[in-house]
């Protein structure tokens, strides 16, 4: 998983009824773009060292790319 700063994460629900989970990616802190990633989340507005598993997403919303890997 690769990613810019400004490219968006989303994180399956693991619950039926409960929401995906949103947040942008301010840094990545990993070699070439990989994670860790610090990222604010949408809901919490908190900022967290981000260690994305198999249920994370990262939406490309800069020049890179424009969609999501």
């Amino acid at each position: 998983m690769h990613a810019q700063a400004g490219d968006q994460i989303r994180i399956h629900s693991h619950h039926v009824g409960e929401p995906e989970r949103r947040g942008e990616i301010l840094e990545t802190r990993g070699a070439d773009g990989s994670p860790p990633f610090l990222v604010r989340w949408d809901d919490t507005d908190h900022e967290v060292l981000f260690f994305p598993s198999n249920d994370a997403i990262v939406d490309q919303l800069t020049e890179h790319g424009g969609q999501h890997r």
